[in-house]
């Protein structure tokens, strides 16, 4: 009979750390029967904590984004009311128009302040105590925005959307480098596209409960906009039980110790020893461990590639079309003979494909790889725009059209989940060291912000001016894209951030690889561009 210690030693000797090790000796029906089971059981925490950081990170941007529409009417009346008990005359329908909007747009104001300060605070006090604390300011706005009307103060509804905002600018940054940062070089593309599923999941959340049988009611619209609370305020029970990022702790604190108990934690008793081999090289071939600022990235020349693969990927989301998609959605259902009452039903059910596709991109993106989903996702998104532009077209004469429309909606959701909503936050977090990455996120994440303020600023004028034709401005930034991506991005699947970063490295300069590419053509084998 063996002691727990030595039962232990014993089954490490024959198998190793779990998945993937190799045995000592020939195994034998006794051995398999010893087996624990599957590989991944052993990274049962590392599932737990994806879980929880998609519940408190992105799942409350994608709510608060989608759920602001639904109850636009009783908030206005709400206003109005507030407005006539206080002067004794309601708001003139210009001034409240203009209250309204400065609600819905000081959101991404807010999102932008918070996405400068989120660098700073990852730096300073790392990823986990960030978002504990962006939970206690998600939990506070929730409750003074569920008070509002109980104070009879629409001013609480605007506080509370900036705050709001402030708190998914840093929830934007912090998240995607957190999951990525703690899953083993395997699992990484699972984990980096589960940002883009929550997103996804809370703009359908959201679409859910602003529907009338649940709390898109004028009774209950305080609770709709104060229920995200309850997301934060699940992450901040349940994450202060689990570690720090193994990079963060190994790299910016020194702790190769703590380092490795979070890889334990995580990932489960083993050496862990390629991951470990892997940030020490970081460390060594990084000119420091110190982050890096923004001004820092935008100066090294080292990483001017990798900063162009940032700027490419954050225009691609916000110029992609899917705004100017969901915006048409309704002309598009009524259009096909929907009756007005189904058509938030319908719309509901587009979102529901979005959060599908993004789920189907978590399991795909390590068979196939990040260059390949952003690339032929982008290509598939601006054919289907182009026959949406001829449908949108043409559905006035012919009335089959109209249907046409509904399916091609459908397929861009679909293409957008699976390609550029599912990789671009792979990319972005894989590209850069763990010094320069809280800077690359801010970086990335202030385009993103001020890319949703100008898009809401002249996304209308451009649908007033072009109609439908508005769609062949965002075709031709997809087939742009699709060729940078083809082109210039090396596939970082499988691969460490030294290895990537040396692929961008030995890269000539995008004049003269075009140049060869345009030179040799497209017949020759893709090694020409993946082998750099």
């Amino acid at each position: 009979m063996l002691h727990n210690g030595e039962s232990h030693m014993l089954y490490y000797e024959r198998y190793g750390s779990g998945c993937g090790s190799s045995f000592k000796h020939k195994s034998t029906p006794e051995d398999v029967a010893v087996y624990p089971g599957p590989c991944l059981a052993q990274y049962r925490t590392f599932f737990q904590m994806i879980l929880v950081l998609g519940i408190g990170g992105n799942l409350p941007i994608g709510y608060q984004i989608s759920v602001i529409n639904y109850p636009s009417v009783y908030i206005k009346r709400f206003m109005n009311e507030t407005w006539f008990e206080r002067t004794g005359s309601p708001l003139h329908e210009k001034t409240l128009l203009f209250l309204w909007s400065f609600i819905v747009s000081i959101y991404g104001v807010g999102g932008l302040m918070g996405c400068v300060c989120s660098g700073f605070l990852t730096v300073k006090y790392g990823k986990k105590k960030s978002l504990l604390g962006t939970d206690l300011l998600i939990l506070a706005t929730a409750m003074f925005v569920g008070f509002s009307k109980r104070a009879k103060s629409f001013e609480m509804i605007l506080i509370g959307r900036f705050l709001y905002g402030v708190s998914a600018g840093s929830c934007m940054a912090i998240h995607p480098q957190y999951a990525g940062e703690i899953s083993p070089k395997k699992l990484r593309g699972f984990a980096n596209a589960t940002s883009g599923f929550f997103w996804s999941l809370g703009k359908s959340l959201g679409q859910i409960l602003g529907l009338r049988e649940f709390l898109g009611t004028e009774s209950s619209w305080p609770l709709l906009l104060g229920f995200v609370g309850a997301a934060a305020l699940l992450q901040l029970l349940t994450l202060p039980f689990f570690p720090e990022s193994p990079p963060y702790l190994l790299i910016q604190k020194g702790d190769e110790g703590g380092c490795l108990k979070a890889m334990h934690e995580l990932w489960g008793q083993g050496s862990h020893q390629e991951e470990l081999s892997d940030l020490k090289k970081e460390v060594v071939t990084g000119k420091n461990s110190n982050a890096l600022s923004a001004g820092d990235l935008l100066r090294d020349g080292s990483l001017r590639r990798q900063l162009h693969v940032l700027i490419a990927v954050v225009l691609t989301l916000q110029l992609c079309g899917i705004n100017a998609v969901y915006f048409y959605t309704f002309e598009v259902f009524r259009s096909a003979g929907f009756e007005e009452d189904l058509i938030p039903y319908i719309s509901l059910g587009v979102g529901l494909c979005e959060l599908s596709s993004s789920l189907l991109c978590i399991f795909t993106i390590e068979r196939f790889g990040r260059r390949t989903l952003l690339w032929k996702g982008c290509g598939m998104m601006a054919v289907v725009l182009f026959l949406l532009t001829v449908t949108l077209s043409l559905q006035n004469k012919y009335n089959w059209m109209s249907h046409c429309s509904v399916t091609l909606v459908f397929l861009f959701v679909i293409f957008f989940g699976i390609g550029p909503n599912g990789a671009t936050m792979s990319v972005m977090m894989e590209i850069f060291s763990q010094s320069a990455r809280p800077a690359a996120f801010m970086i990335g994440g202030c385009l993103n912000w001020a890319g949703l303020f100008v898009i809401g600023i002249t996304f209308p004028f451009a649908v007033e001016s072009l109609g439908p034709f508005c769609f062949l401005i965002f075709m031709v930034v997809l087939v742009g894209s699709g060729m940078f991506f083809y082109l210039f991005l090396p596939e970082t699947k499988g691969k460490s951030v030294v290895e990537i970063t040396e692929e961008f490295n030995i890269q000539p300069p995008f004049g003269k690889k075009l140049a060869a590419v345009l030179r040799k053509g497209f017949h020759e084998d893709h090694s020409v561009y993946t082998n750099f």
